[in-house]
């Protein structure tokens, strides 16, 4: 807002002031041209008067003046041109720009900081009472608003321009100075001579202009004499000739240039006039910061745009030019700035006008006295000469008044008592006549009223100037002369403000009228402008900001010129002072204050001035940025960028284009389209200045700097027919987590035991891929001439394509020889050869709109070194939307061309920084925010290593589950470093081996082997079914005691692989056991034969799939033989073994065949089968179930080796003790007893066992494992294939049902409900030490009941069927004999108790048809292993069926007392018939 440091009345004061003419002659100006000044410029400075001046009213009232000023011009016979006055005040607004140097101060609106006025107010919604205090002081200050100095100079400029008007004398020229110099021939008759050009100008019709108050013009005779030359006397006498002539009062004499110019130039003199000479020359402006005469000069700066790049200065706020604004950007609190980088920077030149090339010095010949001569001149004149004749000219007008209208006594006695009463309504502008045609005569009274009314308004007489516009207001509203009446309701309102003491308020609506007068019947445009700037001023300083801002918006338009004044310019400037006004208010409209900016800035723009259009736009972005006026945001940036770029101040408008680009825009796809060629084509114009400048950022795409990956390692290997390479690690995988876990227990696992240690403290994995989620604060190891990847994430913000081309990666390189250990130099990327870092770049890579797409890009190190991957620099360009096709994968390997673009491409860079992870460990990082490092692209290159690929031949991806399946495996060494000491580890051991120390290391080729079976087979002719027995030590299998099933060596040749060399081996595959999906990882582990100070080992990765399907479930039990002979020699088992066909018809599996029961144990074999059926062939077609009854035996000798014992029911007998068949057992067995150890470890800390209890338990243990081995007919594809496979059962203990498959889950998916049922009533503790107490106790360890049935066998021997004649004899006694064996190694006490236990009516029943005879109750002590008979006698009375398994038997160890007697159950019943004869 317009800022001054006079007052409003101060303002409208010199506004209007007294107009002299000035005639000079030829000789008189050449000698004030030695000051380079014409004479109205010599006494411009001292036009005002420093003292009060007194003149009395028609009344004969003292009247006092203050602070007068008069404006004497040049006589100009033409009126001013309208273009020449555009030109004039386009010329003023254009290099008035702000001041520099000003300090910003902040006003905080509701969520708003705007830097808006000189005095730092705080100010906060809801207001605070403080900031009511502060603003009503604020506004009785004069400076109260923000400094707009170039509408100051338009305003000065348009008042000082206004032409005169014949319907008001405000412009009239009141008196004329005639100013002759004294070195003249003849003085006295150049002034007659130029006294008789000034009537001529007045009086003649050839001069309509200028205009004159008075016919009688008042004449001032001049005689100006130049000390430094001239004869003082003459000048005296040419004086007194003067006075004479013309009277003391009518004539002066001037005394200058008392100092030669050719002397005293280094003497400082003040020089007032370059403020006046500067405005009028359109140079420079007048910023009313310091004073009325405070300036700054132009310091004729060059048209020096500086493009230094987003470098500190624009970073760090505004540059010079703008800080002077006080509603200049915030750059010290504003957070909400989009990076930091100003939307302005600084231009050096205030202006782009012409300016002169050198400074011309003004009154050089003058000295302080003459500066106080000149003053005094003024003075005499406006005291002895002007007000005089001002005065007895109101004296005549008011005459001529009274003596036409026949009032009475004076005009100013009559209208102070016709305006006392009632005021007549007033009529609208609507209900009058447009004639603002109308003229009065110049003698006409309603003129004579107006001219006495100007003079009085001139000479601040502004009650009686009041009175007479009033009266004449009526009197042309009466005559409809519209034009005249508007000029008089617009004096009236200024003189009823200005009235001292103000007796009545301040009449806007006569403003209101008079602009609306002038602007829509007399088309006038100029005079309703006057009103409004006049009235905004007067509004303003009552605090009416609201109906200031009102008044300034009323007058912009949309016309480009309206009645030939410049409407753009206009508009513009009264917009932005209505924004002021609104900002000013006491709750500030800060959004009207941004909107009517934005109004502002384009009527700027509209008008020519980018400059003020420019600083519009930016002071408005403070309200608009960060508050989600994206499309309001965009308008300005966009408009920013342009007015920018037009001004060549290009890295600004880089900047604001840069601005919309990083927004979530949401412009439609057109604009956006517009916008990023705008930005395009500026951004090559600033590229183009400096060319070999460094490479700036660009804004699109975004990159996701988090999701950054790095990838170590050539690309895997695609499938080439049956080859399949190693899965290892690439980028296509998504990370997991737990799966990471595990790859880092298996490599933990495998280099704890190359280097036989349990633990590692300090074991750091190996990651080949280095993402969000990995271990990133370590710096990752590379290996010479392997590729490194980076995957970058790129992401499109907008609705248009973007191409990116010749993209690359940005990278620095340290390179270093760790072996002698000395550091080579650092080199940046462009001084960096293909020798030590080779880069792939990506010719073509196009976006999608708002497409998120990953780039690949590889580097090559040829040395080792440290690396450093900074960002990525590419061209940014965009294509023809026509050309895009739709699932074209574009981010590699693209023809040049492919894509048609517009031609506008730039080359940048984005630089890659990554955030490392929040530091949490610390009391010190929990309290403040902390970040780690992250090094994942920061690798250390070492040198080179071995690199190993494995590809798997044949390798199944369905199986049945337990079948085994042969494939092979090829290793091949693809560096130039033999490697050695190659391991696989693996959580699940048990699906795969190598085979045992005794394999095969060079096999057939996997075709020969196709159809060949998976085992070693030979033919038997035995027609019995009868075991074959053979034995294996598990330590072959790599289940020796101390070892690591997981952990498998890889049986190499030689066990090193050279450089280039391949070997494939054998593998054999068993399905899991559970139906399903598995995913089974394999680790390979590796190293090389040179040792390496940086990397010691390499791994790599494979994850098989399979897919299993059920084939059979199989459920073991044994039971102790009743088969005992007095010999002893009955230590044998029977082994239930139930097989069930449970495969779907999904797998196409026509039938099982089971070929083969083997045994494994240390202690027990198979030794028949005892099956009744002849046929030797067991099938089992889809759900069926099959039987087998097994005889098992003790082993003879008690050997370390395990007993293998096969059962052959068909043709050819596999050994069960070599490879595949003994390796998966072991495996399954030791993956079965970690699994049940690992249940079992929370019962560890309850101490040894009783050794009693122990001897009890012993008794009842089994160390039995069955091995199934089956053959499955597959039709698939009208073939018929055979398969193979084996379950295994760990037997544990008698009586307890054991199963093929570890989980009761998957158990109970395949039987039956009531089957599962029948299971779930079972104990699930099937342990050796399950009965352990779950709590420590005194009481002695006392095992289960059921566990004493296996302390004594008992057996009854008796014939099965027994005739007898009971009619003969009533009483049947069959003799019975009763074998007991003592099963463990400690005597027993043993009682038989042959009573009947009557526990239910069905026993008595079935019980009480027969007795024992003898005795009820015997007592035997059993040695160990000892076999006992006890002869008994059975009574029957009746034939019939009998159990004899009554008899009860109770045993205990002898040597303890605690433990009780236990009843002994038979295994099965006894059952004998008897027959009548």
């Amino acid at each position: 807002m317009a800022q001054r440091v006079q007052s409003v009345q101060e303002f409208l004061q010199d506004s209007f002031v007294p107009l002299v003419a000035a005639l000079c002659s030829e000789e008189a100006e050449r000698v004030t041209r030695k000051n380079n000044l014409g004479f109205c410029e010599l006494i411009k400075p001292f036009c005002r008067l420093t003292s009060e001046v007194h003149m009395r009213d028609p009344n004969n009232q003292l009247h006092i003046i203050k602070n007068l000023k008069i404006a004497v011009n040049n006589i100009i016979t033409q009126p001013p041109q309208q273009g020449a006055i555009r030109k004039l005040l386009h010329d003023v607004v254009t290099v008035s720009q702000p001041a520099e140097g000003l300090v910003a101060n902040v006003i905080t609106a509701g969520d708003y900081d705007l830097n808006i006025s000189d005095r730092s107010v705080k100010a906060s919604v809801p207001w605070y009472s403080s900031w009511k205090d502060t603003l009503m002081g604020l506004n009785t200050s004069t400076f109260y608003s923000a400094t707009t100095p170039w509408f100051e100079a338009y305003r000065e400029s348009f008042l000082q321009c206004m032409p005169a008007s014949d319907h008001e004398f405000l412009n009239h020229y009141v008196a004329c100075m005639l100013v002759v110099s004294s070195s003249e021939p003849e003085p006295v008759e150049q002034f007659l001579k130029l006294s008789q050009e000034q009537h001529q100008i007045q009086h003649s019709n050839e001069y309509s202009y200028p205009k004159w108050f008075i016919p009688n013009t008042l004449k001032y005779y001049v005689l100006l004499h130049d000390v430094s030359v001239g004869e003082e006397h003459r000048a005296d006498s040419i004086y007194e000739e003067m006075k004479q002539r013309y009277g003391t009062q009518g004539c002066y004499l001037l005394k200058i240039n008392s100092r030669g110019s050719n002397r005293g130039a280094d003497e400082q003199i003040p020089d007032p006039w370059s403020q006046y000479l500067q405005k009028n020359s359109i140079q420079t402006q007048e910023p009313y910061e310091d004073g009325p005469y405070t300036i700054i000069s132009n310091k004729n700066s060059d048209h020096f745009i500086p493009l230094d790049g987003l470098g500190n200065d624009s970073k760090d706020g505004l540059s010079n030019n703008y800080k002077s604004h006080p509603l200049q950007l915030d750059h010290t609190s504003d957070s909400s700035c989009f990076d930091g980088t100003d939307y302005v920077k600084a231009n050096a030149s205030l202006h782009e006008s012409k300016k002169s090339n050198t400074w011309t010095p003004h009154g050089t010949c003058l000295t302080l006295t003459d500066h106080d001569r000149i003053r005094q001149f003024i003075q005499e004149f406006t005291f002895r000469g002007l007000l005089p004749h001002i005065e007895k000219t109101i004296r005549q007008l008011n005459d001529q008044l009274i003596s036409r209208k026949g009032l009475s006594r004076s005009l100013f006695s009559a209208t102070k008592k016709w305006f006392s009463g009632s005021k007549i309504p007033e009529k609208s502008v609507n209900e009058l006549k447009s004639t603002s045609g109308l003229l009065y005569p110049p003698e006409a009274p309603e003129l004579q009223i107006r001219k006495m009314a100007d003079l009085c308004f001139l000479v601040q007489h502004y009650e009686l100037a009041y009175s007479c516009y009033h009266t004449a207001k009526k009197d042309f509203l009466n005559d409809q002369a519209m034009l005249y009446a508007a000029g008089a309701l617009e004096m009236a309102a200024v003189s009823a403000f200005l009235q001292p003491g103000a007796p009545r308020p301040y009449p806007a609506h006569y403003m209101d009228t008079a602009i609306q007068t002038y602007r829509d019947i007399c088309k006038n445009m100029m005079l309703a402008e006057r009103c409004v700037l006049l009235s905004a001023e007067i509004l303003k300083s009552q605090s009416k900001y609201s109906e200031a801002a009102a008044l300034l918006i009323r007058l912009t338009s949309e016309q480009s010129a309206w009645m030939g004044m410049d409407s753009d310019l206009r508009s513009a400037l009264l917009l932005e002072q209505a924004a002021h006004c609104f900002i000013n208010m006491k709750s500030p409209m800060v959004r009207k204050f941004a909107f009517h900016m934005i109004l502002a800035g384009h009527r700027y723009s509209k008008a020519g001035q980018k400059k003020h259009a420019l600083r519009c736009y930016c002071q408005a972005m403070q309200v608009y940025k960060g508050k989600g006026w994206s499309l309001a945001e965009d308008h300005i940036n966009f408009t920013i960028g342009r007015q920018s770029f037009t001004l060549r101040q290009l890295d600004n408008a880089v900047s604001a284009f840069r601005h919309i680009l990083i927004n979530e825009s949401k412009q439609t796809a057109a604009q956006q389209g517009a916008f990023l060629r705008e930005y395009l084509y500026v951004y090559k114009n600033v590229s183009q200045l400096s060319p070999d400048g460094p490479s700036p950022q660009l804004p699109l795409p975004y990159i996701n700097s988090s999701a950054t990956r790095v990838f170590f390692g050539h690309d895997r290997r695609p499938a080439e027919g049956e080859k399949q390479a190693a899965t290892h690690i690439s980028l296509d995988q998504e990370y997991d987590s737990e799966f990471s876990h595990q790859w880092k227990e298996l490599e933990e696992q495998v280099v704890a035991t190359v280097n036989k240690c349990t633990a590692l403290s300090n074991f750091q994995p190996t990651q080949y891929c280095l993402n969000r989620y990995s271990d990133n604060s370590r710096f990752p190891l590379g290996v010479v001439e392997e590729p490194i990847t980076v995957e970058v994430a790129f992401r499109n913000p907008l609705k248009v394509p973007l191409l990116l081309t010749d993209l690359s990666l940005l990278w620095k390189f340290q390179p270093k020889d760790y072996n002698s250990k000395n550091n080579g130099e650092t080199k940046e990327v462009e001084t960096c050869g293909k020798d030590m870092i080779g880069a792939e770049a990506i010719s073509e890579f196009l976006m999608n709109s708002e497409e998120t797409k990953m780039a690949r890009l590889k580097l090559f190190p040829h040395q080792t070194g440290e690396l450093h991957i900074l960002g990525v620099v590419y061209n940014l360009g965009t294509i023809q939307s026509t050309s895009v096709l739709d699932g074209v994968d574009s981010s590699v390997g693209l023809q040049t061309g492919k894509y048609i673009t517009n031609g506008m491409s730039v080359r940048g860079q984005q630089d890659l920084e990554i955030q490392g992870p929040r530091l949490n460990n610390t009391k010190e990082e929990k309290t403040s925010i902390k970040y780690g490092p992250d090094r994942r692209l920061d690798p250390i290159i070492t040198e080179e290593m071995p690199l190993l690929e494995v590809f798997f031949i044949n390798f199944p991806t369905g199986l049945l589950c337990g079948e085994i399946r042969k494939t092979y495996v090829e290793f091949m060494n693809v560096s130039k470093c033999p490697l050695t000491g190659v391991k696989v580890v693996s959580k699940r051991p048990e699906f795969f081996t190598f085979g045992g120390s005794s394999a095969i290391l060079t096999p057939l080729s996997p075709s020969a082997s196709e159809h060949c079976s998976a085992y070693k087979t030979i033919v038997t002719h035995s027609t019995s079914v009868c075991s074959l027995t053979s034995s294996a030590d598990s330590s072959d299998f790599g289940v020796g005691t101390g070892s690591q099933p997981e952990v498998i060596d890889v049986p190499l040749p030689d066990s090193v692989l050279l450089p280039g060399a391949s070997v494939q081996l054998p593998m054999w595959l068993r399905g899991p056991d559970e139906e399903g999906v598995h995913e089974i990882n394999f680790l390979f582990y590796y190293e090389s034969i040179r040792k390496h100070s940086k990397m010691c080992h390499r791994i790599l990765r494979h994850t098989a799939v399979i897919c299993t399907s059920r084939s059979l479930a199989i459920r073991a039990t044994v039971y102790r033989s009743n088969a005992l002979d007095e010999k002893g020699d009955g230590d044998n088992m029977l082994v239930f073994v139930d097989v069930e066909n449970v495969n779907t018809s999904e797998a196409g599996v026509k039938e099982f065949h089971i070929v083969q029961v083997s045994s494994n144990s240390k202690n027990w074999k198979l030794q028949e089968s005892i099956n009744l059926s002849e046929d030797k062939d067991i099938k089992l077609a889809n759900r069926e179930k099959g039987k087998l009854c097994l005889k098992a035996v003790k082993c003879k000798h008690l050997v370390e080796n395990y007993t293998f014992a096969d059962i052959v029911f068909g043709s050819e007998q596999i050994i069960s003790s070599t490879s595949p068949c003994a390796d998966f057992f072991f495996r399954s067995l030791y993956s079965d007893l970690k699994r049940t150890h690992s249940q079992q470890s929370v019962h560890t800390s309850q101490g040894a066992l009783d050794s009693a209890v122990r001897l009890i338990q012993k008794c009842g243990e089994v160390d039995l494992n069955i091995i199934v081995l089956w053959k499955a007919y597959v039709v698939e594809d009208n073939k018929q294939l055979i398969l193979e496979g084996q379950h295994h059962v760990v037997l544990h203990a008698v009586g307890k049902e054991a199963v093929s498959f570890p989980q009761k889950q998957g158990f109970k998916k395949i039987l039956g409900n009531s089957d599962w049922e029948d299971l779930e009533q079972e104990s699930p503790e099937i342990g050796l030490f399950n009965f352990f107490r779950p709590e420590s106790t005194s009481v002695p360890a006392r095992p289960p009941l059921d566990q004493f049935s296996n302390l004594i066998k008992a057996s009854l021997r008796y014939p099965e069927i027994f005739s007898h004649s009971f009619h003969q004899k009533s009483l049947c006694i069959v003799p019975v004999t009763l074998l007991l064996s003592n099963c463990s190694q400690a005597d027993v006490d043993v009682i038989i108790d042959l009573r009947h236990k009557a526990t239910s009516p069905e026993t008595l029943e079935i019980h009480g048809s027969f007795t024992w005879l003898g005795q009820t109750q015997y007592k035997l002590q059993l040695k160990s292993q000892e076999v006992s008979s006890l002869q008994l006698k059975a009574c029957f009375v009746h034939t019939g069926v009998y159990n004899l398994g009554t008899p009860r038997v109770f045993a205990k160890l002898s040597d303890q007392v605690t433990l009780f007697e236990t009843s002994q159950q038979n295994s099965m019943p006894a059952l004998i018939i008897i027959n009548n004869i």
